[in-house]
């Protein structure tokens, strides 16, 4: 069975805390990416800020483009390690409703994986897809 360290972009841009919400849209412009993980100088995970937080908690609620991506960022983070299995990712990808997840290794990111990733390799399909429907399935209004 592969784990996701076979799958995962080990090339991830970062952004520190100190970033300002200008400088993290300028990120996801150049690497045509919705999501940026937010680390210390030691590479430790600190949040993750997608382009959605930018506009709802940074834009939309008045900041300006020069606030600190820590305005904007989540903390409260769902991870996994590149041991992980491929299966199991994609489970906990769907269960906690994200398209991205950090890996870290001993406190330090190594690397993410989309559900993109995880939709190329052809065992792990039928399981991107059922992420695919977990995450987007819109709960019932009453």
């Amino acid at each position: 069975m592969k784990a996701i360290r076979d799958v995962m972009t080990t090339d991830v841009s970062v952004c520190t805390s100190n970033d300002t919400l200008y400088e993290a849209a300028v990120k996801m412009k150049e690497k045509n990416v919705g999501a940026i993980p937010v680390c210390d100088d030691d590479q430790n995970l600190l949040g993750m800020v997608t382009d959605r937080d930018l506009v709802i908690r940074g834009y939309a609620e008045k900041h300006s483009g020069s606030t600190k991506i820590q305005q904007a960022m989540s903390d409260h983070l769902t991870s996994a390690s590149p041991d992980t299995s491929i299966q199991e990712a994609s489970k906990l990808m769907a269960e906690k409703q994200i398209r991205r997840l950090p890996i870290v290794e001993n406190g330090k990111l190594v690397g993410i994986v989309s559900l993109g990733d995880l939709s190329v390799e052809q065992q792990s399909n039928e399981a991107a897809g059922h992420a695919l429907e977990e995450i987007s399935e819109r709960p019932e209004v009453h």
